[in-house]
């Protein structure tokens, strides 16, 4: 006992670095699921991802990223299965501001879906690219 007692600088110094350890494989849950907008035009044009923006029907007018399917977040439960037919499809779920595309997440791997990720920073962070956008 007195070997701990003795050096609990080293037992601090051990568990710190453990901690660091783990760190990136906590926050790497809490981020699961999200991508930037760089990384969504790859999922696109590689692997023919379906966007779909889960804004109301206004919000989807004023402007989206071009083929996206508008899916609004009451009725995404209901009608995605209809959109998109193939549960092993690449989804990508824009809104606004990210925050409802994380909920959008959610219902879609409830339902099966386990290939759903959320545009992080929504439609802001794609303009903010200068990537294009389609209005209706």
């Amino acid at each position: 006992m007195s070997f701990f007692i003795e050096n609990w600088v080293l037992f601090a110094v051990a568990i710190s670095s453990g901690a660091f350890l783990f760190w990136p494989m906590v926050s790497a849950g809490a981020r699961a699921g999200t991508l930037s907008a760089a990384d969504a035009v790859q999922l696109m044009n590689r692997e023919r991802a379906v966007v779909v923006d889960v804004r109301d029907a206004a919000g989807f007018a004023s402007g989206h990223v071009i083929g996206a399917k508008n899916l609004p977040l009451a009725d995404l439960e209901a009608k995605l299965p209809g959109a998109v037919k193939n549960k092993a499809t690449q989804l990508i779920f824009v809104c606004a501001n990210g925050a409802s595309a994380n909920r959008g997440v959610a219902i879609a791997k409830k339902l099966g879906y386990e290939k759903a990720q959320a545009l992080t920073g929504g439609m802001g962070a794609w303009q903010a690219a200068s990537l294009p956008v389609e209005k209706a």
